[in-house]
């Protein structure tokens, strides 16, 4: 008698899709026939797991089942389909990354390195020089890895194609050749310069263009400049951008604030202050009279370059107005006597300031 779809994937009736999948991924890789090998009841556990969640991951499927049961499937083969194979077109990554199948390629390592720059530099872009040691085609074999004048032959193990099939039960599994690792050729005669790698080490001087924009910890990604590989593409250089704090400026997203202080004189009458931008050409502002502490001004166009697209953000400068700690003797005589016109004298008696406290 057929067991419960259920109970062989130890789901609940009322299980999700996502649950079902994740419950049957489970189960695949505990009982695969590679991870069990000669184990007849690892086979059978694999099989039916298989069986129930090609069933329960279709929703009508499922629908006759929990109406019917097997019965209701009858007929339309195994497990209400007509076989396996889509189940593991679904999670051939799955396989192929846990059991090293798959027959998937990648080229060369991907590397990385750091570069640091000003705050300057990364508002308006520069180019950087950077050192790099890293695996290229050796200069000999022209990453062959074969002696000059020599090829390679094919495999006799995988008969040139990388893989070995292997059948248990009614799968059939690739993996890579175990003699050519996964090439397909073997190489009788070795260049004696990189002693059949087909790559060398070398210390390379990378230009990387830094485009305007750039913030700290931006990463730019240069194709075809990380390691080689024989036979296969180059991987990537990834460079991680380290932007310098300014003394004047700090950002938030494409603006760029900075603070100025003015005097109480300044903020009381109004003024015309030259502050510095970002490009260093300074510009002249109009202070308004009555100006408060931590108005703003904004320049506009004033900030940073947007890194894809057109326009420049804002320059925001945050006024702050000055208190003098000391004082001569005239600006204080004048300050008194400003304190007297706006009625508020700086040593008034404290009953008078308690008398209009009260209501």
């Amino acid at each position: 008698m057929k067991r419960d779809y259920y109970e062989i994937l130890g789901a609940d009736r009322n299980a999700s899709e996502s649950e079902l999948k994740k419950s049957y991924r489970q189960m695949a890789l505990k009982y695969h026939p590679d991870k069990n090998p000669d184990n007849k009841s690892a086979e059978e556990r694999f099989k039916e797991a298989a069986e129930a969640y090609e069933v329960l991951r279709d929703p009508e499927k499922r629908k006759v089942y929990d109406q019917f049961g097997h019965d209701g499937l009858k007929g339309q083969g195994p497990g209400g389909f007509g076989g396996f194979e889509d189940i593991f077109s679904a999670f051939g990554d799955i396989f192929g990354d846990f059991f090293g199948g798959g027959g998937r390629q990648h080229g060369g390592a991907d590397l990385r390195t750091d570069v640091t720059i000003s705050f300057e530099q990364a508002a308006f872009g520069t180019e950087e020089t950077v050192a790099v040691r890293k695996h290229v085609p050796c200069h000999t074999c022209k990453g062959s890895r074969c002696k000059p004048g020599t090829s390679p032959v094919h495999c006799g193990t995988c008969r040139g194609t990388g893989q070995v099939v292997r059948s248990q039960g009614f799968f059939s599994l690739a993996s890579p050749c175990p003699h050519c690792h996964g090439t397909g050729q073997i190489i009788k005669d070795p260049c004696t310069t990189c002693r059949g790698e087909g790559v060398e080490i070398d210390k390379k001087q990378i230009s990387v263009n830094i485009p305007p924009g750039v913030d700290d910890g931006s990463r730019l990604r240069l194709r075809g400049e990380g390691e080689a590989a024989p036979g296969m593409p180059p991987g990537d250089l990834y460079v991680f951008v380290h932007v310098q704090a300014h003394e004047f400026f700090h950002r938030e997203g494409q603006d760029i604030y900075c603070q100025l202080n003015i005097s109480f004189s300044q903020a009381a009458l109004g003024a015309e202050i030259e502050v510095p931008l970002l490009d260093h050409k300074p510009k002249v502002i109009s202070i308004p009279a009555g100006t408060q502490s931590g108005n703003r001004y904004r320049i506009s166009g004033g900030g940073i370059p947007q890194i894809r697209g057109r326009g420049r953000g804002d320059q925001i400068i945050q006024l702050v107005v000055e208190t003098p700690k000391k004082l001569n003797k005239r600006q204080k005589e004048l300050l008194h006597d400003l304190a007297e016109i706006d009625g508020k004298p700086v040593k008034e008696k404290l009953k008078g300031f308690f008398q209009r406290l009260q209501f």
